[in-house]
């Protein structure tokens, strides 16, 4: 461990913008510059030694490599010749002698150290003379300066440099411009201190939107992790030859039948051996584009289903013709991936194998069980080699947010989605680079901890894939955006579907697709937020909203998921308060403005405009950009490619002449729904008393008869009587309910207030998938006093959930005339809530659990729905309606 400075006064370094970024050098700083030239050393070194000079410091200038000289003589420097070739110890002494002479708070620039390497064949002689010589100049508050040349050392010899000196600074260059960033500065820290910084005639200036960044680092760090072709033992034959034959690194140019044998074989083991994988890996990715995969691989093993998508996505764009060029429009994504196979090294390593095995096979866990196997993970361990890779892949973002996030070997698939199953955990990365890395780790873990949920083995076994080879990859991101304020987000962001089965008009083609557009984060455009709605857009025709005038401001986005840089957390803040000023970029692309109980799309900015009174339309960015046409050619694209219907993942930005730039974070199949069964007519003549009810709000067709059992939560009860704590047990309840009623013959249709699974237990009741996992119908019913209104829950990762279960999904309307709801029934059918679960008796004032056979003399429920009228009704069919008993009832 390096020890810690108690000598704080600060010395210059002779460049403003360079003390300005490092807080200043301290008495005791070792100072390493990684270049890619050595001609840029002497820049940094001349400005340190002038000043020093002037400063009054001795200024000893250490030279002993084959190199031009880095410093010429002048007045107050000494220069010191010595002969590396005699060997380590020699030169080691020579160093030592001379440092121990010249005495305290003395300045020194060495020579190349990367020419030692040269001298004496092995990095680790280089790194040993280093960690002796680095603590003696701290131990006597001497500054010096060292250069070694970028990529030319092995990673574990960097990390052991990276751990004695106390600053460590890339220098690259990238079309034509220097860039700076430091990866190391011990005991300062700033927000923007770890970014790529550009090198300019006034100043030096960060890199802070993420594609400008994932540009630049892409072409200057080609091999961020520094892997040898030897160093993963499984692949050394592949990699090794592959690597040595690299024919067609960026090009599709012809290469030898060996080389595409090798590359097929690369491929099965990063992407996977779906036959569909290994189709589109063979037509679209190029040998370049899978090395360079490779080169960011932690471990080994395959990225996963997410990270394949991504990248095979990505391919299919920018290897395709056609009206848009995706090389002009595509952002780099400027990832990472962990390998499956580091995860059950982890499991292994920890004690965590078996009961990972265990859980496999019995398929359920309790939220209480789960809390207390998720910190077991939180407790496990890294082998060192990976630690080390982690620490690269730290070093390489700087302080730019990151996500980590879930890619299963099975997620995103071609049946199976998994949507929203496993974790995704956003790293604001703010702070010193143990810091960073520690939270990274919390972050990894939560995610390998996530294939073990409840939520995610109720999925898997649902889809008969209980004890099917899953392993957890890991898919690492730059967030998209940029700073603004003390807050990183993207200008846009969201989700499109290649199909929309929510066409609110028939004038709409569902084959063109759809996006839910949002403001920020795209957090909000996948989950179910409570009061806040993403912009839904028709790509057919993108003008014509669900909405109608001021119902447009009435359901739009008011909230906006941010990264908080001050706070380093992820974070929730008002649209209101984050664009307070009206000085955001393009602030008139995004919102148009209510006056005189109207909205104007042709916002200008004025201070007599008050961000209270803008609303997110996205109107202009619509009407003004290529946005649509771009992400309607991406879903068609797609589609073809897939051969089937396909939903993405996106974030965009668009600069000051409505230029756009799209970062595909994601693509995967989509789930269309069909009709099972006969046909979906509703039956044009149905007596009053058999309607449950009925909705003119449906998104997705279906049949679903023999429903047995109805879970209802009264709407008015769960706003007007039930405590929070009450509120907050009723998921764990009704999870109860849907095990308990899985081992019934019936069929199951669950009602409750306003959303279900939301966030917000004012809202709806708080449920998981394991928690609904076992009914046929899900209805949100919605009463206006009580203040619950089911969203157009369309794209949701909770709305795929359903669709992927068959789980038949209806709003009602109680209120609205039409929607014949029977009260009545719902008011005084007989509950069996205690007879089923005696321990849960005292929640029969909240939830109505109907045995319908018993209740009508053996009816049972039917739902019908069609999509294309969005009709659906609810009645009771086969047995007499027990009309006495509940008359009898409700006359009492």
């Amino acid at each position: 461990m390096e020890a810690q400075s108690t000598a704080l006064k600060k010395v210059q370094s002779g460049l403003t913008p360079l003390d300005e970024l490092l807080q200043g050098l301290r008495l005791g700083d070792n100072v390493v510059w990684q270049v890619d030239r050595l001609e840029d050393y002497p820049y940094f070194a001349h400005a340190f030694v002038d000043k020093a000079i002037s400063e009054g410091f001795e200024c000893v200038y250490l030279t002993f490599a084959a190199h031009a000289a880095i410093l010429e003589p002048r007045n107050g420097l000494t220069i010191k010749k010595i002969d590396p070739t005699p060997g380590f110890d020699y030169f080691a002494g020579e160093v030592h002698r001379i440092i121990e002479e010249r005495g305290r708070k003395v300045c020194y620039v060495f020579d190349n150290l990367s020419d030692l390497v040269d001298e004496w064949a092995t990095d680790e002689l280089l790194v040993n003379f280093f960690q002796v010589t680095c603590p003696y100049l701290y131990q006597l508050d001497d500054v010096a300066y060292f250069a070694l040349r970028r990529g030319q050392h092995a990673h574990s010899a960097i990390a052991r440099i990276r751990d004695t000196t106390q600053i460590l600074i890339d220098v690259y260059h990238v079309g034509g411009n220097t860039y700076v960033q430091p990866l190391k500065v011990s005991g300062r820290y700033s927000q923007q201190m770890f970014l790529p910084h550009l090198i300019t005639l006034d100043s030096w200036e960060p890199v802070s939107r993420s594609g400008d960044a994932a540009k630049i680092l892409a072409t200057a760090v080609r091999k961020p992790l520094n892997i040898s072709s030897e160093s993963i033992a499984p692949w050394d034959s592949v990699y090794r030859k592959l690597v040595q034959n690299r024919e067609s690194l960026d090009d599709w140019s012809p290469i030898s039948h060996e080389t595409k044998v090798l590359k097929e074989a690369l491929s099965r083991m990063m992407i996977g051996n779906h036959t569909k994988l290994i189709q589109l890996s063979e037509r679209h990715l190029s040998l370049g584009e899978l090395l360079r995969v490779r080169d960011r691989l932690i471990g080994s093993g395959r990225i996963g289903g997410k990270a394949a998508g991504m990248i095979l996505a990505r391919s299919v764009l920018l290897s395709g013709n056609g009206e848009i060029d995706f090389s002009q429009v595509l952002e780099e994504h400027d990832s990472f991936y962990i390998g499956s196979d580091v995860f059950f090294t982890f499991l292994v390593n920890n004690d965590l194998f078996e009961p990972r095995l265990e859980l496999t096979k019995t398929g359920s866990i309790s939220r209480d069980e789960f809390a207390k196997l998720e910190q077991k993970f939180f407790e496990g361990r890294f082998p060192d080699e990976i630690m080390e890779q982690f620490r690269g892949m730290i070093d390489y973002y700087g302080q730019a947010p990151i996500i980590v996030r879930s890619s299963s070997l099975l997620e995103d698939g071609f049946t199976d989605a998994f949507a929203g199953k496993y974790r995704s955990e956003f790293c604001a990365n703010q702070g010193s680079p143990e810091e960073r890395l520690n939270a990274f780790l919390r972050a990894i873990k939560l995610v390998y901890a996530s294939a073990l949920n409840p939520d995610a083995l109720a999925y898997r076994h649902r889809r008969g894939l209980g004890e099917g080879d899953e392993q957890m990859a890991v898919l690492v991101q730059r967030v998209s955006g940029m700073p603004y304020k003390r807050y990183f987000f993207p200008i846009l962001a969201g989700v499109a579907f290649s199909r929309n089965l929510y066409a609110w008009t028939n004038r709409i083609d569902p084959k063109k697709g759809m996006i839910r557009l949002v403001y920020g984060l795209g957090t909000r455009a996948v989950n179910r937020v409570s009061g806040d709605y993403p912009r839904m857009i028709a790509v057919s025709h993108p003008n014509i909203r669900p909405e109608t005038g001021m119902e447009a401001a009435k359901y739009s986005q008011r909230l906006v998921d941010i990264i908080n840089l001050e706070e380093n957390t992820l974070d929730t803040r008002p649209f209101s308060e984050i664009i307070k000023g009206n000085n955001y970029p393009v602030l008139s692309l995004l919102t148009s403005e209510i006056a005189d109980g109207y909205l104007r799309d042709w916002f200008v900015t004025s201070s007599a405009s008050s961000s209270e009174n803008l609303v997110l339309t996205f109107n202009n960015i619509i009407n003004r950009t290529a946005l649509v046409k771009i992400i309607g050619e991406i879903l068609r694209r797609l589609e073809e490619a897939w051969g089937q219907p396909v939903d993405i993942e996106f974030t965009a930005y668009v600069d000051s002449e409505e230029n756009i730039r799209v970062n595909l974070l994601q693509c995967r199949t989509l789930r269309v729904p069909t009709l099972t069964g006969p046909g979906v007519d509703i039956p044009k003549e149905l007596p009053k008393e058999q309607v449950l009810f009925r909705s003119s709000r449906a998104i997705n067709a279906g049949m679903v008869d023999k429903i047995g059992y109805i879970i209802y939560i009264d709407p008015k009860k769960y706003a007007e009587n039930v405590k929070i704590d009450t509120k907050k047990a009723l998921g764990r309840v009704i999870g109860k309910l849907n095990n308990y009623l899985r081992k019934k013959q019936h069929k199951v249709m669950m009602m409750g207030p306003g959303r279900w699974g939301s966030n917000n237990i004012e809202l709806g009741v708080n449920v998981g998938y394991a928690d609904i996992d076992n009914t046929a119908v899900l209805v949100e019913v919605a009463r206006e006093k009580a203040g619950h209104t089911p969203e157009v829950s369309y794209g949701t990762h909770f709305f795929q959930d359903l669709v992927e279960s068959d789980i038949l999904y209806l709003p009602v309307y109680p209120d609205e005339d039409g929607s014949d709801f029977n009260t009545s029934f719902f008011s005084h059918s007989p509950n069996v809530l205690g007879n089923l679960l005696p321990e849960f008796k005292d929640y029969e004032d909240i939830i109505l659990v109907i045995d319908l056979p018993m209740a009508t003399d053996g009816a049972s429920a039917k739902v019908i729905a069609d999509p294309k009228t969005r009709h659906a009704v609810c009645f009771l069919e086969k047995g007499q309606i027990q009309k006495t008993k509940i008359q009898k009832k409700g006359k009492k």
